[in-house]
């Protein structure tokens, strides 16, 4: 009876979130996008059917109605304009970081079962009220026994529970999306599910947040004017932790920071920099970089917080990133090209030669313009083209990667509108291609710039090296949950027919759902 009631179940599901999303105007981009599998055009107009649709789709509140694992994935699609387009994009922003608090009682009480004893043998004192809500926990003021001021992080009650119920129905209808074939396919949204799976996971276990707190503390301790808070290990478990108290502005806040006296243009270009150690020298970066999660100290140190989400990538992946950056810098669409190839992203019977034609006619009207004469949404939908015409499937591991560099750019191009990210970066990408590569780079770029015959001379030496791991530094792909799906379930009078409808109308709802997570 389990086997077939559970379907029913994730069909529920589906059912009711397609209608939030409808009632809310949120399905509107699933039908307008020439991407969208005809089947899932057709049942979102059928979500849709009887709806009463505000003029103005509310996106943000379509997400908050379905529940916490939405509101993480509208998140990410705010971060996302050149898919939700940037009415959509601004709408979900208010998702980050202003979501209703819970009552101090429940928190007090969670406080209290994750430590095992009374709160007054932990904490001296604790404001009740919350400094800051967000769909997985809430953060509230508080001070140690021995007399230090603290912010206090802990999950919301049932929380795990929630996710893990709603993470299992957006598996089932990945799957079902997934083998409609086509686009679909090719975004790979059962793989994208699992790489969100296992990033809430980390994300819902505060331990391993302060851990990534503390690891990327030590890796940025020789960056000036960027820290990370202290964590207070002894008052920190899976459901609470607690870190040292931030006194700052935070960097949204430009008229505040103007008053205050600081440098914004510098602010800008320290963040850019920041960034660009984080992912390229360390290959460990925060991922959650929006202007709820980063303050400006009086001294004008950026101070980061929420650790939650965070991003790697290895050491060939690094090298290959800064020569794609250093690349389009410099205009050189062949080396970007070759990388493509080499990394094996685009597959091998396209042309490198038509790529980089391709990669130049977005990349030029970039170079030597400030961010402010850019559409970034257009910039990406462009590439995305690209990548699409030239096969490149999508490559979750540089998903978070991707997110980032928008959340950042935005931040940047908020503080100094004047501000050009290629020139900012490329001295950087540049100095660490030289010191990462050493004699090899040297070798390359004097070879580059008398021959121009040898482009591929840091590769090939590299490809000596059997330690790295193949194609462009990917991890092995997560195992993916075993889907029955529902056409290949076998035929029982009418809920066969049912089933199917309701798969497809799953799908639907995924592509809503998944689509914006994508890195395309």
């Amino acid at each position: 009876m389990e086997d077939l009631t559970r379907p029913a179940i994730h069909i529920l599901r589906l059912l009711k979130w397609g209608r939030t999303l409808a009632r809310h105007g949120a399905l509107r981009g699933i039908e307008g996008d020439p991407n969208t599998p005809p089947p899932v055009k057709r049942l979102a107009r059928i979500a849709r059917f009887g709806t009463v649709q505000p003029r103005v789709p509310d996106y943000a509140a379509a997400f908050q109605d379905i529940g916490p694992a939405a509101i993480k994935l509208g998140q990410t699609l705010a971060t996302r304009p050149d898919i939700v387009g940037e009415e959509a994009a601004h709408n979900l922003l208010t998702l980050q970081d202003s979501l209703p608090p819970l009552p101090f009682e429940q928190i007090e009480a969670e406080m209290a079962r994750s430590f095992g004893q009374p709160l007054a043998n932990v904490f001296s004192e604790i404001d009740p009220v919350p400094v800051g809500s967000a769909s997985i926990a809430q953060v509230h003021r508080g001070v140690t026994n021995d007399g230090r001021t603290v912010a206090i992080k802990v999950l919301r009650p049932g929380i795990r529970e929630k996710f893990a119920k709603d993470i299992d129905t957006y598996e089932w209808a990945a799957a079902h999306l997934e083998a409609l074939g086509g686009e679909a396919r090719r975004l790979r949204p059962r793989l994208t599910i699992a790489n969100f799976k296992r990033w809430t996971h980390r994300e819902l276990d505060l331990r391993r947040e302060a851990a990534s707190s503390s690891e990327l503390a030590q890796a940025m301790k020789g960056f000036e004017g960027y820290t990370v808070p202290a964590i207070d290990w002894d008052r920190t478990n899976g459901r609470v932790m607690t870190i040292e108290w931030i006194d700052g502005i935070k960097i949204g806040d430009v008229e505040a920071l103007r008053a205050a006296g600081h440098d914004l243009p510098q602010l800008a270009s320290r963040l850019v920099l920041a960034f660009l150690t984080q992912a390229i020298s360390g290959g460990f970066f925060h991922a959650d970089m929006h202007q709820g999660n980063l303050f400006v100290r009086p001294d004008g140190t950026i101070v980061a917080i929420d650790f939650g989400i965070m991003g790697r990538i290895d050491r060939r992946a690094r090298q290959w990133l800064a020569e794609i950056l250093y690349g389009l810098t410099t205009g050189n669409y062949r080396r970007v090209a070759e990388i493509h190839f080499e990394a094996q992203y685009v597959p091998s019977y396209h042309s490198v030669e038509e790529f980089a034609t391709a990669l130049r006619a977005v990349g030029e009207p970039m170079r030597g313009k400030p961010v402010s004469e850019l559409s970034v949404g257009m910039m990406l939908d462009s590439l995305f083209a690209i990548t699409r015409d030239f096969d490149m499937q999508t490559q979750p591991h540089l998903l978070l990667l991707q997110k980032t560099m928008v959340m950042v750019e935005g931040i940047a191009t908020q503080l100094d509108p004047s501000i050009n990210m290629w020139d900012v970066s490329a001295p950087y990408v540049r100095s660490w291609i030289r010191d990462e590569l050493g004699p090899e780079a040297a070798l390359a770029e004097r070879i580059r710039e008398d021959l121009g015959t040898l482009l591929r001379l840091p590769a090939l030496v590299r490809r000596i090296e059997e330690s790295y791991p193949a194609r462009g530094g990917a991890p092995d792909q997560p195992p993916l949950p075993e889907v029955d799906l529902v056409w290949e379930r076998k035929r029982d009078g009418n809920h066969w027919v049912g089933y199917i409808l309701a798969a497809l109308a799953g799908g639907a709802l995924a592509w809503a759902m998944i689509s914006g997570t994508l890195l395309v």
